[in-house]
């Protein structure tokens, strides 16, 4: 059943108004004004996404189509279940990133704070805005928003390196986003629709099967540069020259997840397994996702800076959505689905604990934090805690979206995918396990860690809650917000007919 309503614009506007409010009063009153508006925006976001989940979990879609671009093509939102994946989960993060937030730049004492939290605003009104986008177009309007917001916070310090890493995600982004938009106006031309169909309306032999591909690999290029296959990475790891916060945002939030996410709508919602999986975009794709686990795991291990080797980690990771998605099985998809919330919550803990360590310490390269636990162990377990959780070990929200896609990769008769995700799952312990060794292992002699304690609780509270939430996920996957389920119910829609898969 449809419903007309404005709530999925009203989701999105809530934060750029946020923004505009926090430009507008700037550093002209108390940073509790500054940090008060954003901190109020996030919760009316949160509650606008969450009060549309019962309808469309009973299989409702909020629909708002408030302009018309040019004849046939609309600005238009719809909350399908997929899209209420992703809605979710950026909107709840939100709110605990930005206390994070505050915390953070206040520890830290960071300049150009107004800037900081307005941009993050925007970044999330273009999340929301991918999330529901009820077609190509509106899609596409969103996601170069989001790259146009996020230029700032990758260069928040404004020195030589800052700029530099936001020259290069631009030049990564912009590139790739140009060469997408050439590819909808193909399709457009071709198809003469955009709207997202699940299980997609190209058909599989409606083109010869080598312009498919170009057409294929010219769109799936604008989402594999935000999710960081390889060798379209570079930018991701220049990025780390930003603020922990941003590093998060990145990561686990808006950015990287918009790149999976972009993936799996031109997947699967606009080529559909089918065609996917008959010009050969599926198994090019699937190769490139492998080749980026392995790569992007044995990179880490090699990474002393804590920082540069959790973006190694999440370069993998999303890799692992990607796979789960080219796969294009029904319980692959599924677990690709499942797994934007599962990283979301493990990738953001590992973030904030690596920002609270800095905050506290000044401590950004993995030798020289040897026993921290002494002096910060809660922050420590919980590192630990998300550690195990992106490994994929049971009681913990990865095994249950990587168990998914292995099933599905096993169930479609691709045993050296199955062989590579669980060489990953070993590869990620071999990564992450040695700074859990160090955290925990023999003092270093170094003054800042006889010093002081944990972070302060702005910066440890949302910590213990990512970290308590990526358990619960683990335990029973349709905790409160029945995410597993919308994972479900988008995998079988895309299997347009097929069976119950949960």
């Amino acid at each position: 059943m449809i419903i007309d309503s404005f709530r999925p614009l009203a989701a999105i506007a809530v934060s750029l108004l946020a923004a505009a409010l926090i430009m507008l009063v700037g550093n002209k009153v108390k940073p509790n004004v500054r940090e008060g508006i954003t901190l109020i925006a996030a919760v009316i976001k949160a509650a606008l996404v969450f009060s549309m989940v019962p309808a469309v979990l009973a299989g409702n879609e909020f629909v708002c189509r408030p302009w018309e671009i040019v004849d046939g093509i609309s600005l238009a939102f719809r909350t399908d279940a997929a899209g209420m994946v992703f809605a979710c989960i950026a909107s709840g993060l939100w709110i605990v990133t930005s206390i994070y937030s505050i915390g953070y730049m206040r520890g830290h004492h960071e300049k150009n704070q107004t800037g900081y939290f307005a941009a993050f605003a925007v970044c999330l009104s273009s999340a929301i805005g991918i999330a529901f986008a009820a077609n190509l177009i509106t899609f596409f309007i969103f996601y170069e928003m989001l790259t146009i917001a996020t230029y700032p916070l990758v260069a928040h310090y404004r020195n030589d390196a800052a700029k530099a890493s936001g020259r290069k995600y631009l030049a990564y982004t912009l590139i790739s986003g140009q060469i997408f938009f050439a590819a909808i106006v193909a399709i457009y031309v071709i198809y003469g629709t955009l709207e997202f169909t699940p299980g997609g309306f190209i058909g599989a032999g409606s083109l010869p099967a080598g312009i498919m591909l170009v057409l294929f690999i010219m769109m799936i290029g604008g989402g594999a540069v935000k999710a960081g296959v390889m060798p379209l990475h570079g930018w991701l790891p220049s990025a780390m020259v930003a603020p922990t916060p941003v590093s998060a945002l990145l990561h686990a939030v808006a950015v990287v997840k918009a790149g999976a996410f972009c993936v799996l709508r031109v997947v699967c919602y606009v080529f559909g397994p089918e065609a996917a999986g008959w010009c050969g975009g599926g198994k090019l794709l699937s190769w490139l996702a492998v080749c980026t686990i392995i790569l992007s795991s044995c990179i880490a291990m090699r990474k002393d800076n804590l920082k540069a080797r959790l973006a190694f980690s999440t370069i993998g990771q999303l890799s692992y959505i990607v796979l789960g998605i080219s796969v294009l099985a029904p319980y692959s998809i599924l677990g690709a689905a499942f797994h934007i919330v599962a990283h979301a919550f493990l990738k953001i803990t590992l973030f904030m604990c690596a920002g609270a360590i800095f905050v506290t310490t000044h401590l950004s390269e993995i030798s020289t934090m040897g026993g921290l636990a002494k002096r910060m162990p809660v922050t420590a377990t919980c590192f630990t805690v998300a550690s195990l959780g992106i490994a994929g070990l049971p009681l913990l929200a990865g095994f249950v979206s990587k168990m998914n896609i292995i099933r599905g990769a096993f169930l479609a008769g691709q045993p050296l995918f199955v062989a590579t995700l669980v060489a990953a799952a070993l590869l990620a312990l071999s990564y992450l396990i040695p700074v859990v060794r160090i955290f925990f292992g023999k003092e270093v002699s170094s003054p800042v860690l006889n010093e002081g304690g944990e972070a302060s609780k702005a910066m440890l509270i949302p910590i213990i809650i990512t970290a308590v939430v990526s358990f619960i996920l683990g335990v029973m996957p349709n905790a409160a917000l029945h995410l597993y389920d919308f994972a479900a119910m988008a995998a079988e829609a895309i299997a347009q007919g097929g069976g119950p898969i949960a």
